[in-house]
């Protein structure tokens, strides 16, 4: 027993002095990083936290040391609790005019009360999953308030720099502001005008951009109030700061007041907090941040400042960005920036109370310009988004913040609703005799006046083709285009309505409107192969230009998957057309012809869908002279099918690029006594018309294979006429034959002329 005891002692010790576990490991990279990265960062951190922390406290009306406190416990506990872990909070410029207007109606004591309770609120969104709901919220609103507030702040500063006191008001503020700039200016704006100076010329000195510019300004205005014995108003701490705190009471006055200033602070502060913690996301190419852990840990930071007597926390861009640059890299930099701010506040008070106010409220009035944001101004203006941001701005400076965000977000609202609902009309004429008004959008009854206006500039007595691309028409949208067309055609005009997207205006006047909008989900996927969309279902992304794309995933049928994804995506659009066709029955405008050849999709070419082109394919596009000898020919049976009972008035053969059918004409290579052999004797005439024209130099550019397709389909526009449907139809006037040769390569059509085989691009002016 002693022996086996001592025995696993000494293994035990042995192992100890071995090499770490993964879990050891682990811990000591950790630390390693911590303090290699995260301890500068946090320090650096700790330098431009305390002039803004200060700064605002006193921009915000409440006690010096309560926005020490929010910047302790922001960094703390929000920072241990955060969904950004890099992002680092305290208290903000953002919600300065909110604080002091609450400090000035119900105390600073209830204040520090209702930020407890907007902590709670923030608290009960991120445990609902909410984070991602506040960035519903317009940007356009966002920066409008963030703009406002600046503005606010850069307003109520500058008095304290020119040596007077900030008013209750911006228009009092405004009022002032005149008398000031030209009144007695004591030893105040001179500190103003050095910490300026400092704040601009600082970041463009090279190498020293690590070191916050703020930090600098307040120690040299610091340095300079101290060196000329200046007699300036300066940072007011306790001598206790334990004893100072100022814990929260019960707010008295209106209740619904009260509330609204509750969900106030928890709005503002979630929405800025998660705006910065996107922002900061952008910044670093770490983990990304989990949005409603940050609303849970930006409501307990809250709930923990309040009841502290600190002001409320939100994530800052300014602290968090500098935390980044420095070289953070854990949340360990947000904390203990956090402690180090407790330290100096507990320890080192007096050399704080050495701070002029003038110094910190020149910070205040660059922040406060700063968050005035050209570049999001010209963003906005881009994106049309520029109205919402300056009626926020206008109702966050001369009405309140509340107000002003209703404000912005009624604008955007509006403005979001007559983009949604705006149908385009565009009124064409295509010939002296024909007018084309095409409407685009969604037809309700705010665009039926713009409706009507353009319908009327149509001149009687013409033929008018109305082409609906809408998503939605209400009764209104339909009742307008029936009224106007009834009107129309009784002066002598004709109208045809010709709907793209969907029959909204057939179901409508056969007394079934459609409720919903039209295209539900994603477009089809129908003009691209199999193998493109499959793989970027699977892969997650579009294949990279000039890269191979790999055939279908194992094990899938393209097949079955692309009849998948037609009664997923497809089918909802279609579905209304073919159930129309279902029950009048089929009515092709085309019979075409056109080689079996994968890579010709005949609909795609034509813009057309189910009902319109009747449709035969066989190797080469041919068409087999009727005078020829064969029993039960397909291609004949089509042919006096389309003409006979359908009575399509046109009859199209396409030929194309590349064609495999006319290489094998021209150069040989296929087996004899097959069927295919069979089958390309009916192109020995085509050949023969090409070796008749080999010299003549037409089409010279073109490969001699893709000159044997043009004059193939000359060829076999010929040996349609040998029908004797379909040269009865001709001489009548009911057929026309039509020619067409498609270019792969280029994706483009063009018309093969009959007589000498040359080609013309398509013209949509002709008339087939």
């Amino acid at each position: 027993m002693i022996n086996s005891r001592r025995a696993r002692t000494s293994a035990g010790e042995h192992a100890s002095t071995g090499p770490p576990g993964p879990e050891a490991a682990q811990r000591q990279s950790t630390f390693a990083t911590v303090l290699r990265h995260d301890l500068p960062a946090s320090l650096v951190v700790l330098l431009i936290a305390i002039p803004l922390s200060l700064g605002i406290a006193a921009a915000s009306g409440a006690p010096m040391i309560s926005g020490l406190i929010a910047a302790v416990v922001g960094g703390v506990v929000a920072g241990a609790l955060s969904g950004a872990p890099l992002q680092v909070s305290g208290p903000a410029a953002g919600l300065t005019v909110i604080v002091a207007g609450m400090i000035a109606q119900y105390g600073w004591a209830a204040t520090a009360f209702i930020t407890v309770c907007g902590g709670a609120v923030q608290l009960v969104l991120g445990i609902t999953r909410m984070g991602r709901a506040a960035l519903s919220l317009s940007p356009a609103v966002v920066h409008g308030m963030l703009a406002g507030i600046g503005a606010v702040i850069a307003l109520s500063q500058i008095h304290v720099v020119l040596g007077g006191q900030a008013q209750s008001s911006v228009i009092a503020n405004l009022r002032d502001l005149p008398g000031q700039i030209v009144g007695h200016h004591d030893a105040a704006f001179g500190i103003g005008i050095v910490t300026f100076a400092v704040l601009l010329v600082w970041p463009r000195i090279p190498k020293v951009s690590l070191i916050p510019a703020p930090l600098v300004a307040v120690a040299v205005a610091t340095a300079v109030s101290i060196g000329f014995g200046l007699t300036v108003p300066r940072v007011d701490l306790p001598d206790n700061p334990l004893t100072g705190l100022a814990l929260p009471t019960l707010p008295v006055g209106d209740l619904g007041g009260i509330i609204i200033a509750i969900f106030t602070i928890a709005a503002v502060a979630s929405v800025e907090s998660l705006l910065s913690a996107v922002a900061v996301d952008k910044l670093h190419s770490g983990a990304r941040a989990n949005l409603d852990k940050e609303l849970v840990a930006q409501g307990a930071a809250n709930m923990a400042s309040g009841a502290l007597g600190g002001l409320p926390v939100t994530g800052v861009i300014v602290r968090s960005s500098t935390n980044v640059a420095a070289g953070a890299r854990t949340r360990a930099s947000a904390i203990l920036h956090g402690v180090w701010i407790a330290l100096f506040v507990l320890f080192l008070g007096s050399t704080l109370e050495l701070i002029p106010m003038a110094a910190l409220a020149s910070v205040l009035v660059l922040t406060g310009i700063r968050l005035v944001s050209l570049a999001h101004m010209r963003e906005l203006w881009r994106h049309r988004e520029f109205p919402v941001y300056v009626v926020t701005f206008a109702g966050v400076v001369f009405l309140d913040l509340v107000k002003g965000v209703l404000l912005g977000i009624a604008v955007a609202l509006l403005l979001a609703l007559w983009r949604l609902t705006r149908a385009t009309v565009e009124v064409v004429e295509d010939s002296a005799e024909e007018w084309r008004v095409v409407v685009r959008g969604s037809l309700i009854f705010l665009g039926v006046a713009n409706l009507i206006n353009e319908l009327r500039r149509v001149p009687e007595g013409r033929n008018v083709v109305l082409e609906l691309h809408v998503d939605f028409m209400d009764h209104a949208g339909y009742e307008a285009i029936h009224d106007w067309r009834s009107g129309y055609e009784r002066t002598g005009g004709a109208v045809r309505v010709d709907e793209v997207h969907d029959t909204w205006y057939q179901r409508a006047r056969q007394g079934k409107p459609e409720q919903h909008k039209s295209l539900p989900g994603q477009l089809p996927r129908w003009f691209a192969p199999w193998s493109y969309w499959q793989n970027m279902h699977s892969d997650g992304g579009e294949p990279d230009a000039g890269t191979i794309v790999p055939e279908p995933r194992p094990g899938a049928d393209p097949m079955m998957l692309g009849m998948h994804e037609f009664q997923r995506s497809a089918a909802p659009l279609v579905r209304p057309f073919l159930s129309e066709l279902a029950e009048r029955g089929q009515k092709p405008s085309q019979f075409f012809i056109s080689c079996a050849d994968s890579r010709v999709v005949p609909n795609m070419i034509t813009s057309s869908g189910p009902g319109d082109l009747f449709t035969t394919r066989n190797v080469g596009n041919l068409v087999p002279r009727n005078d020829i000898p064969s029993i039960g020919s397909s291609v004949g049976a089509s042919i006096e099918f389309a003409v006979e009972a359908l009575e399509v008035p046109n009859i199209v053969v396409c030929g194309h690029s590349h064609c495999g059918a006319m290489k094998a004409s021209l150069h040989g290579g296929v087996r004899e006594g097959t069927h295919l052999a069979s089958w390309l004797r009916h192109a020995e005439p085509s050949l023969e018309r090409y070796h008749a024209r080999e010299d003549d130099g037409h089409d010279a550019d073109m490969t001699p294979a893709d000159r044997l397709s043009v004059l193939n389909v000359v060829q076999q526009l010929e040996n349609l006429m040998t029908y004797p449907s379909v040269r009865e139809a001709v001489e009548e006037g009911r057929l026309t034959l039509v020619g067409l040769y498609f270019d792969i390569s280029d994706a483009r059509v063009h018309v093969v002329d009959p007589e000498t085989g040359r080609l013309s691009p398509v013209d949509p002016a002709t008339v087939l």
